[in-house]
Formats: structure tokens, C-alpha cells, sequence
């Protein structure tokens, strides 16, 4: 059986609001730490103003109602900083020093503080102070422009690829990684993760073709983001789409095999021009049956070809039930921990708590 308690014991003192910062301590809280929302007074977090959102990314947190405009306030969470592993905030630069609770402040408090910084931009640079949202950073880390359609308008989506997948993520990596060098040293320290750099740090696939030609692709010119006719998205008979992700020769051999189609490997599957086709071809079969036929014709058959499925769908999907990743909340679902561990129990977290449920017991007044 497996004793490992994960973060069990770990406290943060959670700062941030909105998306970022409480999906990268939701995380946390999931992992099995004590996470501890500071909010103000009179509203709180403004996502409480969005309870779908508030509800999915705050359960199992606790809150406390603090106004760090006020000294003894700021008191009181240097107190709870004392008896803090970790505190993450989402302001900009300076903010926290201004009210007088910066790492340095807390830090001679407790040595052993991780103060991780969720922001646009980080704290150095000529950006530092700038505002923004997920398209600003995804704009300026250039995933915008390279995922938009040939020709076309960037388009955003309702996938915070910055916020979370860039920002939130990486926070949760940048604290782990100090919470175990606290262990090794004694010493926290202060984790700097801007959303800017980490969206940028996601361009895997761009800057290694800018490093084989000397150029990034235009858009929709990327091996991987439509260059390639067996690597492609395509249209079925009733509207809906087919992902064929048959990059490797042998699964594109197996589709065409399937579709009883063995001729279309005689037509190069090379990018651009010399792959249209080949690509007009997949198009033309690929428009004679349902998404749900290919899907029952393809999936089992190591051909990489998938339906896109819609999110209603996805809740529904086998392979997500079987994983049990959606959980329901209050009748409605929310997602669980995705990270599966060798004979721990997958956490059920509670509710999100009201606006300052835990002030008597964390922060006497």
C-alpha cells in the first residue's frame, strides 16, 4: 500500500483570484495541502461573481476575509504566514510590497516560505506592470498568430492556454520544486512564474522548425498545425469532424487500408503544395460517412483517427468515465484530480467555502 501523504500537511495562503492562481492551488488542494484563501471584504474574489467558475476551481479551500490596506490586518496574515509553507499571489509587481507583506517582509518571518508570483509578465522587464489577460499573453508569446487559420484571424477559443496551461501549471511545478528544496535547505524562496515566458515556453514544435529552417511556418503551415494532409482535421458527412492524426507512415497506411482506400498511399503526403492531393483526396472520403461510422471504423485500429467530440460528449466519453476524472459537485460536474497515484485514494474535495467561513479559527480578530 502506498503511504506516501503527498502534500499532506502543506499550508498556502492563497492570494490570487479570478482563474490562474486558484486553478494552480486547486491543484494543490487536490494533491492533498491546506489551502487557505485570503479575500477582502465585501466581495472577494471577483469570480464569486461567476459562481460556475468559482464553484469548479475554489472546492475544498478554506477562506478568510482580510483587508491588507489595514494594519491590523496585515498583522494578522503575517501571523498566518508564520505557520505558512506556501502563499501565492496574482498581483502585479509591487503591489505586495506597497501593503507590506512582500517575500522579503515574510521571509524574515519565516525562512522556510515559498512565495510563488502568478503574473502576466514576471517581475523584471519593461512589461512587469502591464495588465493583461490570456489572449495578451498568448498574443505576445506568439501562439495566437501561429495557430490561426491560414490567412485568417487568431482565434481565441475558450481554452486559457496562458492562464493555465502556461501560467497555472508551471506555478504548481515552480512551487513543488521549492517545497522540495525547503526540505533539502531549510531555505524557501521566492518563485517568479509569469504567464508571458511560460505560454512562450510551450512553442515546442514552431521554434524547432525555425531552428531546421531558419524561419517559423506561417500559420496553418506547421507540420502539425495543417501542413500535412494525414495530420489534419476533416470534415464527415453529417457536419461534424475526424481528427486524423496518422503522422507516422504506418497508421496512415492502416486508415487507408480500412477505408478501403490503398491507393491513396500512391499520392505524396509531403506539406503544402505537393500534399493537396492527397489532401483534397482524404477530404473527398472523409465526406462520404458520419463522424460516429469513422469513429466505430477507425478508433480500435491503430489508425490515429479520432471523432471530435463536443464537451457534452465528452462527459460521457468511456474513456473519461473509466478514469473517473469528472466528479459531481452539488449535482453538477467538476473535474478531479488528473493525476493518478499508485495506491492512493483519488481526493474527493468539499464545496468552495463561503466569503470568510474560517476567520474565527485562522484569523482571530
Amino acid at each position: 500500500m502506498n503511504t506516501n501523504p503527498l502534500l499532506s500537511g502543506i499550508r498556502v495562503l492563497d492570494l490570487s483570484r479570478l482563474l490562474p492562481g486558484p486553478f494552480a492551488t486547486l491543484y494543490l488542494a487536490q494533491l492533498g495541502a491546506e489551502v487557505i484563501k485570503i479575500e477582502e471584504p465585501g466581495i472577494g474574489d471577483y469570480a464569486r461573481q461567476m459562481p460556475g467558475l468559482f464553484e469548479q476551481v475554489n472546492r475544498g479551500k478554506k477562506s478568510v476575509v482580510l483587508d491588507l490596506r489595514e494594519p491590523d490586518d496585515v498583522e494578522r496574515f503575517k501571523a498566518m504566514s508564520v505557520e505558512a509553507d506556501v502563499v501565492v499571489d496574482t498581483f502585479r509587481p509591487d503591489v505586495m510590497r506597497k501593503l507590506g507583506c512582500d517575500y522579503d517582509t515574510l521571509k524574515a518571518l519565516n525562512p522556510r516560505l515559498v512565495y510563488a508570483a502568478l503574473t502576466g509578465y514576471g517581475h523584471s522587464g519593461p512589461y512587469r506592470n502591464r495588465p493583461g489577460h490570456d489572449m495578451n499573453y498568448r498574443g505576445y508569446a506568439g501562439e495566437l498568430a501561429q495557430n490561426a487559420p491560414p490567412d485568417g484571424t487568431p482565434l481565441v477559443g475558450d481554452f486559457q492556454v496562458a492562464d493555465l496551461a502556461g501560467g497555472a501549471l508551471s506555478c504548481v511545478i515552480g512551487i513543488l520544486a521549492a517545497l522540495n528544496g525547503v526540505r533539502a535547505s531549510g531555505q524557501g524562496c521566492f518563485v517568479d512564474v509569469a504567464m508571458l515566458d511560460c505560454t512562450l515556453a510551450l512553442q515546442v514544435a514552431t521554434l524547432a522548425e525555425l531552428r531546421d529552417r531558419g524561419k517559423a511556418p506561417r500559420p496553418g503551415s506547421g507540420m502539425l498545425s495543417g501542413a500535412m494532409p494525414n495530420y489534419n482535421v476533416y470534415q464527415c458527412a453529417d457536419g461534424r469532424h475526424l481528427a486524423l492524426g496518422a503522422f507516422e507512415h504506418k497508421f496512415f497506411a492502416n486508415f487507408c487500408r480500412l477505408a478501403d482506400r490503398a491507393d491513396l498511399l500512391e499520392l505524396p503526403y509531403a506539406p503544402g503544395a505537393q500534399g493537396q492531393p492527397l489532401r483534397e483526396a482524404v477530404a473527398a472520403l472523409v465526406a462520404t460517412r458520419t463522424r460516429d461510422d469513422w469513429e466505430a471504423l477507425m478508433a480500435d485500429q491503430d489508425t490515429c483517427a479520432s471523432a471530435i467530440l463536443s464537451m457534452d460528449e465528452v462527459l460521457q466519453n468511456a474513456q473519461v468515465c473509466a478514469r473517473e476524472l469528472v466528479q459531481w459537485d452539488n449535482g453538477k460536474p467538476a473535474f478531479g484530480m488528473p493525476i493518478r497515484f499508485d495506491g492512493q485514494a483519488r481526493p474527493t474535495l468539499g464545496p468552495s467555502p463561503t466569503l470568510g467561513q474560517d476567520n474565527e479559527t485562522l484569523a482571530a480578530r
